[in-house]
């Protein structure tokens, strides 16, 4: 494929491992991964690559399992030149690339509260594309505009409706690369905003397993079990009660763990592969059926192919 990949002054890197890059540290390698140098260079590329090349966009893989077999396609990183952040009034611009936690912190020295993005993993383009939201507030409730590059290398600018936004997911289509989001939201004294900060990590950390590696919550809670029909984080209607119920908390795959503290967290205790995370997590979702007769859906997006033999 290498002949047909158009130039790039970014980084282009061949049967690049994609491990490293993801919280989980599992997956195999992509066919190329392009750090480009900033928005010009990645839409000159995304217009110059041929049509049958499958690219798909990564933030900071704190949500993602790469499968053993790895992907083929083009895994584009956004990196410096895509991380700035820009405040303006009640409103702020945040590239793709800015760590939720850090454009939480920007906003509240500034007093607009966005605290909630605080204890979110991963980076802006991360939280648009999967709506990511906590303690009752969503990405969509702060969301005033999301640039886009198209996979023809056109720039867009989407508004919320276009952005279709449900309960951890959005509307984009294949190929598409977010590239920023102007944000806005409510008005508040810095002080208050980083003591409510404070607060939040440290519910977070006395319930989550966040010196583990993890990639999150492992499955969406339950749907269609709160009074307005979205706020899915603060109904009863958990998804680790199902799996605590099913007395899976601690349940073992070879170096996969649902956590003790936490069962709806997946962790990789040291040298799990991919296959037995996504084993594991199967096993619960046949076991908490059988028992609850509710599906949980994943909320770790999995891409990629199957190694050899585990197919």
């Amino acid at each position: 494929m290498a002949k047909h990949l158009p130039p790039v002054r970014g980084t282009l890197t061949p049967n690049r491992s994609l491990a490293d890059l993801t919280w989980l540290r599992v997956g195999g390698p992509a066919d190329w991964l392009f750090q480009p140098a900033d928005l010009d260079d990645l839409r000159g590329f995304l217009a110059a690559l041929p049509a049958g090349v499958e690219v798909f966009p990564m933030g900071v893989g704190s949500n993602l399992i790469v499968r053993d077999g790895g992907l083929r396609a083009v895994v584009i990183r956004l990196g410096r030149g895509f991380n700035e952040i820009q405040i303006a009034g009640d409103t702020l611009r945040a590239g793709a690339a800015a760590l939720d936690a850090h454009v939480a912190r920007r906003a509240a020295a500034e007093g607009i509260d966005l605290t909630f993005l605080r204890t979110i993993p991963g980076s802006i383009g991360g939280a648009v594309r999967m709506n990511a939201g906590c303690y009752g507030r969503y990405l969509a409730d702060i969301c005033r505009s999301v640039t886009c590059v198209t996979r023809q290398g056109d720039l867009v600018e989407r508004g919320p409706e276009e952005m279709a936004f449900a309960y951890r997911q959005s509307d984009l289509p294949e190929g598409w690369v977010i590239v920023a989001a102007t944000l806005t939201g409510p008005r508040a004294a810095p002080q208050a905003l980083e003591a409510a900060m404070a607060d939040q990590i440290a519910r977070r950390d006395a319930s989550q397993p966040t010196k583990e590696r993890s990639a999150g919550s492992t499955f969406r809670n339950p749907a269609g079990f709160s009074s307005t029909g979205r706020d899915d984080d603060v109904h009863d209607m958990k998804a680790w009660r199902l799996i605590d119920a099913a007395g899976l908390r601690g349940a073992r795959k070879g170096g996969a763990q649902m956590s003790e503290k936490h069962p709806n967290f997946l962790l990789n205790t040291g040298g799990a592969t991919a296959a037995e995370l996504e084993e594991l997590a199967e096993d619960v979702r046949k076991k908490v059926f059988h028992q609850s007769g509710l599906l949980l859906e994943w909320e770790i997006k999995r891409v990629g192919e199957l190694a050899p033999g585990n197919g």
